[in-house]
């Protein structure tokens, strides 16, 4: 059914009119509603992509699992330094994790990357600390629907719009009444904070309209604007309640000692920050090396075993050590030598897919290299290559708005609230990396069933 409802939507764009159109309408909404990231557009393609009822449905389940057994390795870490080692949580890092953030879930909104084959369901990354997109790919759908081309494909095949920043308000409110311990009596104030200057700026201010519309004063800045007088935290004389922390701690870390009014109220228990600094205990790479280590089977039930064989790639902290692979003793560093051909290198703790080594892109000597850097750097993973998913794509090529047929890597990303699948947006990369900050794009995911 997918390939046909594909093959129905591209032969649409075989009408000039419908596709002329289509570009045009879809160019004016994308500057109107802010899907701009760094100057081009978020979604320079022609099509959504789409998954079928019966595999989302599937695809849900299975997020759920694997996140449940994420959870497990949270309250793991907490009380086990030994976990947190395996993680390569450091020192600073370890002091942040053990304020308590005022709620009990890790990681109330994260993202799992993943890849959709006929054959396989496959994760390769879990964002569990900041993940981006949430009010972009709401923006995305919205337009899409309304595209000449979708109409169209409408008439055949019925489609749900995927939708996530109710969602995101509803773990902001879910998060503080927790936090206080009752119902709130008033709307809190939501700050969104992050540095300046950044490229996702644009979708802060879709979720402060959203905020806002639904009853929610809400504030954009950035942590040198605050100030903490010891009971409250404040930005330009308004008084915040929650932080929407967009900040990622890599970056907080160097102005932490300077611009340490977030970090003072957070302690205070002053503010409730979702995510809290607690996210980074399953956003660290490292998590796949504790799900799929035998030594760590304990901690988790058999539904999620089962879920973790199936679906999480096998992977180890890189390092010299021996260690068992599929039921076999290897030797790390020189099998990791040995079999490039099907692993990637990839440091722990990094996003934008930098500092990323692909074994079967690499030359002998490119590996050794690989390696060699891996090793010196010391908080790197070594990770089983997955089957990954291709389609084609009409892709707009310049900004004239001319269009052509590529094969794009397709990188789907379920949304999950408070470990439950809510949402989902697709990234496409006409290379080995589907990561938006290092040039790819991204498409709403619509959910299709045959009329």
């Amino acid at each position: 059914m997918l390939k046909e409802a594909v093959g129905h939507y591209h032969s649409i764009l075989e009408s000039a009119d419908i596709a002329s159109a289509s570009q045009q309408m879809l160019d004016e909404r994308l500057e109107s509603s802010k899907l701009i990231f760094g100057g081009r557009r978020l979604s320079p393609y022609l099509r959504p992509h789409f998954v079928p009822a019966s595999q989302w449905r599937r695809i849900t389940s299975i997020c759920e699992t694997v996140f449940s057994a994420l959870q497990r390795v949270k309250d793991a870490a907490v009380e086990d330094d030994a976990v947190l080692d395996e993680l390569g949580v450091t020192a600073v890092e370890r002091e942040l994790v053990r304020i308590d953030p005022g709620y009990s879930h890790v990681s109330p909104t994260s993202r799992l990357d993943s890849f959709l084959t006929e054959d396989a369901y496959s994760f390769v990354e879990l964002n569990g600390e900041s993940p981006a997109g949430i009010a972009y790919s709401d923006s995305a759908s919205e337009i899409f629907a309304s595209l000449p081309v979708m109409q169209e494909f409408a008439k055949n095949y019925r489609y749900t719009m995927l939708e996530g920043r109710s969602k995101m308000l509803d773990v902001l409110a879910r998060c503080y009444a927790e936090f206080l311990g009752r119902t709130p009596d008033r709307r809190p104030t939501i700050a969104i904070i992050d540095l300046k200057d950044l490229p996702t700026l644009k979708e802060f201010e879709l979720f402060k309209e959203f905020f806002e519309s639904n009853g929610y004063p809400s504030i954009i800045c950035s942590p040198d604007e605050l100030e903490f007088d010891g009971s409250r935290l404040s930005y330009g004389g308004t008084e915040i309640d929650i932080v929407y922390k967009r900040l990622l701690v890599n970056e907080y870390l160097p102005i932490m000692d300077e611009q340490h009014a977030l970090l003072d109220a957070y302690r205070a228990g002053a503010i409730c920050m979702v995510n809290s600094f607690r996210g980074k205990l399953v956003h660290k790479k490292a998590i796949f090396a504790v799900l799929t280590n035998e030594r760590y089977e304990h901690l988790f039930s058999d539904a999620e075993l089962s879920a973790i064989g199936a679906h999480i790639p096998w992977t180890r902290v890189f390092r010299d050590e021996s260690t068992v692979n599929h039921g076999s003793d290897i030797q790390l560093v020189e099998w990791t030598r040995q079999n490039s051909h099907k692993l990637v290198l990839k440091p722990n703790d990094d996003y934008g897919g930098h500092g990323i080594y692909i074994g079967w892109n690499s030359t002998a000597s490119e590996w050794d290299d690989a390696i060699a850097a891996a090793l010196a750097d010391g908080d790197y993973l070594v990770q089983e290559r997955v089957a990954t998913a291709k389609e084609m794509f009409p892709m707009i090529t310049d900004d004239a708005g001319n269009w052509e047929m590529t094969e794009q890597l397709v990188d789907l990303d379920p949304l999950l609230f408070m470990g439950k699948v809510g949402s989902a947006f697709t990234r496409l990369s006409s290379t080995e990396l589907a990561n938006v900050s290092s040039g790819g794009g991204m498409v709403p995911t619509f959910i299709i069933e045959d009329r």
